[in-house]
């Protein structure tokens, strides 16, 4: 057998190849910017003029009302991110969507989340500018779990919820007719905010009845859904706090929590989810929506920056991992605790009451 020489290297060499690179760094303190651009080209309407056809510089440049020097350079940045396509070069270049701008980005359809997207970019934003001051304290920039503080939030918010959480519901109101088979069932949505939990179930099975639970000033907003999408002849509206007010005697046969935990806290997210088993049949079904990080809490990186974001907006919420959520059912007189698979950022969970 041949000896395997190695090659000499010198120490300049090695050093370079050791040495860490600032790239990483660099692209971190540059994350505002892919946000702001994106904030930009929804304000323009970039992706809904595209979806229509115009997919030149020049017809861009007429239809959005922009200068083509700061087009051609948002034109360029989105290229670079992925959320545009281009074919072919200078003045005859031609732009398509992405799959995911297709889906999410044209002004119109079903899944848009461009208010969604720009409510972070123009007022969440700001309130993250004082982490530091909020890291320091342990206290909010303004508690939005709270009515008298957050109304003002929600108002903006409730709204855009409806598409970022459409297609989980839509997977969980499948798994609702699977179990239930289209037997007349009674739903309680905690929190019911933009209503899509009980509206995609109602859509699904004509047998179901949902009681959407909120705050007096936020149930406009889930009636008005309800309506638009046909469905409020199903729907009962009561309007009362989740702290403070009961679901009443055991007569729900699936219980809906739609990323409403989170901004509740462990304290208050354990006392939720007695309150909720004792609304409950035996046998029911409670699902909950939420971003989990692992049981180390070391990753995904969307759930942990999430906390830091409940910092800013609450005084005690958090994220929570399956396991804290899995305990914490059990004890709520839950079994059966487990994942399902969503089009989205996190599993739901599911267990059944006892």
């Amino acid at each position: 057998m041949a000896l395997q020489l190695r090659k000499s290297v010198s120490r300049e060499d090695a050093v370079r190849e050791a040495a860490p690179s600032s790239q990483r760094l660099m692209e971190l303190s540059w994350a505002f910017a892919p946000a702001q651009a994106l904030s930009s080209a929804l304000d323009l309407g970039l992706f809904t003029q595209i979806a229509e056809g115009k997919t030149r510089l020049a017809a861009l440049e007429q239809a959005v009302g922009a200068s083509r020097r700061g087009l051609a350079m948002l034109l360029n940045a989105m290229v670079a991110i992925g959320l545009l396509t281009r074919k072919g070069a200078g003045e005859k270049a031609r732009y398509g969507l992405a799959p995911d701008s297709d889906a999410f980005l044209v002004a119109g359809r079903p899944g848009y989340l461009g208010d969604f997207i720009r409510l972070h970019v123009e007022e969440l934003s700001r309130n993250w500018a004082h982490l530091t001051e909020c890291i320091r304290t342990g206290e909010p920039v303004v508690a939005v779990d709270t009515p008298e503080q957050g109304v003002a939030l929600w108002e903006k918010l409730v709204d855009p919820l409806f598409a970022v959480n459409c297609a989980a519901a839509w997977r969980l109101a499948e798994e609702i007719d699977r179990v239930y088979a289209g037997e007349p069932l009674r739903l309680l949505d905690v929190a019911a905010g933009s209503g899509v939990w009980g509206i995609a179930a109602a859509q699904r099975s004509p047998a179901t009845r949902v009681v959407a639970f909120d705050l007096p000033e936020t149930l406009p907003h889930t009636r008005r859904n309800a309506r638009r999408h046909q469905v409020a002849d199903r729907f009962e509206f009561s309007p009362g706090d989740i702290r403070t007010d009961d679901f009443g005697s055991p007569e729900f046969d699936v219980a809906v929590l739609g990323h409403i935990c989170h901004s509740e806290g462990a304290e208050h997210t354990r006392l939720l989810l007695a309150k909720v088993g004792r609304a409950m049949k035996a046998g029911g079904l409670i699902a909950i929506a939420e971003f989990l990080p692992d049981e180390g809490r070391s990753g995904p990186p969307l759930p942990l920056l999430f906390a830091l974001n409940m910092l800013v907006h609450t005084r005690a919420g958090d994220t929570f991992t399956f396991g804290e959520f899995a305990a914490w059912l059990k004890e709520a007189g839950f079994h059966d605790v487990r994942p399902l698979e969503t089009p989205s950022p996190s599993p739901l969970i599911l267990a059944t009451r006892s």
